[in-house]
């Protein structure tokens, strides 16, 4: 029988009872968790609670915890990639109906910050725009990702279509790159498009840019259209690709960019991390397998904080500025010092006792050096040091005038932690220490603990991928000297 049936006697209206339930008041999350690793806005990063009394999660750190701290527990540190390495240089079947969020547009929008001004920052490179075309001497994706070194061209390219070169916002000779494809290598097709899309953002103006990024109609646009699995046209791609080289060109000899960079003063985040990232795929990733050789169980762990994270530190948190002095104490292969002198221009000093992470460094450094000459713009000044911190003259001068210094001290044993106390006691007032393991020991009274009589600690958490040795959220402190 039907349920709209009208013969169906109407049931007796129902009765509401209503009771008191006492519910117990939930938690606020401290630290809202963030999908993504891009930071371009300091609004892109939830601001983080100071001392959150929120339980250690299991991390899958290499670094010993509290409870097995002398047990040495590693992990290689995975190549940083500039893009997906995942799928081969093509991209889906071509649609004009694509959601807004990938809209360059859209994007740019989004790029406007909320962080102070350093009026003292002047971005544009002294020797980038001369009127003689300069000499670059960067490792070129070539030299990395080629035919010679075993990588098969893209689908659809011709062995005479595969060397191609790409225009920078300078008047220095073009990057090589060839049209190949191999996993763990410079994706060359999905670089050129990143560049493409970053010189626009950053060094264009809205109408000065959409010939570049225009979603309808554009240089990338056209580059990703016969790229396309539905398409896959080489030769319309390269022809994109020098129609973009001679536009940026003619933009650079008329004076455009060089009049375009005079009036910022900041790099944005995204595009700090891309050109640390071209550094770091052509010194560091080819040679990453030298950062597993190190003593197990000592201080000479290797783990790195990734590019949002440092932004978040030394932009948001600490609010750097370009006449400030930026010490990373065990600085690796100095990805963080070049960040440092990159994203704030200031003076940046770094010292590692580890010699293969010294070598990666001096490597970077000078990539590092010619490829900010090849985006046009200028760099703090970078000073890498050999040996112990402890012990090392120009890192014990310099200590005295430094802002901002980073110790990531996770691995360090209690010993180390100790000396660098003892080495705070001559900081200069407000100085701030970052730390990923407290100097103040929680369980001694104020009386005998050094650290809590010349330090005022607070608590943060880092969000997930923070880190290069886990996925995992957990704990950092930012130290200020009394």
């Amino acid at each position: 029988m039907g349920i709209f049936n009208k013969n169906k006697l109407k049931p007796a209206p129902q009765q509401i009872r209503v009771e008191k339930v006492v519910v117990s008041k939930p938690r606020p999350s401290l630290t809202p968790r963030t999908n993504g690793l891009r930071a371009s806005s300091s609004k892109a990063s939830p601001h983080l609670s100071p001392n959150p009394r929120l339980s250690r999660p299991k991390s899958a750190s290499p670094y010993p915890s509290s409870a097995d701290e002398k047990r040495g527990i590693t992990r290689k540190r995975k190549a940083v990639s500039s893009t997906p390495r995942d799928s081969p240089a093509f991209f889906g079947d071509d649609s004009e109906s694509e959601d807004e969020d990938h809209d360059p547009f859209r994007k740019r929008l989004r790029l406007s910050e909320s962080r102070s001004i350093d009026l003292n920052r002047k971005l544009k490179h002294k020797k980038a725009f001369g009127e003689e075309i300069r000499g670059s001497r960067i490792i070129h994706a070539a030299d990395i990702a080629s035919v010679a070194t075993k990588c098969p061209p893209i689908q659809g390219a011709k062995p005479e279509e595969v060397a191609i070169e790409l225009q920078y916002p300078s008047h220095c000779k073009r990057e090589r790159y060839e049209l190949v494809w191999q996993k763990d290598k410079i994706d060359a097709v999905k670089d050129i498009l990143a560049v493409v899309e970053h010189v626009a953002e950053t060094y264009l103006t809205d109408d000065e840019a959409k010939p570049f990024i225009d979603h309808n109609a554009s240089f990338r646009r056209q580059m990703e259209r016969a790229i396309s699995e539905k398409y896959r046209d080489v030769p319309v791609f390269r022809t994109a690709l020098q129609n973009y080289n001679d536009k940026l060109s003619e933009l650079v000899e008329n004076g455009t960019i060089t009049k375009n960079i005079d009036q910022i003063h900041h790099i944005p985040p995204s595009l700090v991390s891309f050109i640390l990232t071209q550094v770091y795929d052509r010194t560091v990733a080819p040679k990453v397998e030298m950062l597993t050789k190190y003593e197990m169980g000592s201080d000479n762990v290797y783990g790195e904080l990734l590019h949002p994270f440092i932004t978040k530190l030394l932009v948001d948190q600490t609010k750097m500025t370009s006449d400030q002095v930026f010490i990373d104490l065990g600085s690796g292969v100095g990805n963080v010092v070049l960040q440092a002198a990159l994203e704030i221009g200031c003076r940046s000093y770094g010292c590692e006792m580890m010699e293969n992470a010294c070598n990666l460094a001096e490597a970077q450094e000078k990539e590092f050096r010619s490829r900010c000459l090849l985006w046009g713009v200028a760099h703090g000044r970078v000073h890498l040091e050999r040996g112990d911190f402890r012990t090392n003259a120009k890192i014990l001068e310099k200590l005295k005038e430094a802002d901002v210094i980073l110790v990531n001290n996770k691995a360090f044993t209690s010993t180390l932690n100790d000396s660098l106390i003892n080495m705070f006691l001559d900081l200069k007032k407000g100085c701030k220490i970052i730390s990923l393991k407290s100097f103040v020991h929680e369980n001694k009274t104020a009386i005998n603990d050094v650290a809590n009589s010349i330090l005022d600690v607070q608590h943060y958490r880092y969000h997930e991928n923070w880190v290069s040795w886990a996925a995992s959220e957990g704990d950092y402190y930012i130290s200020t000297k009394k």
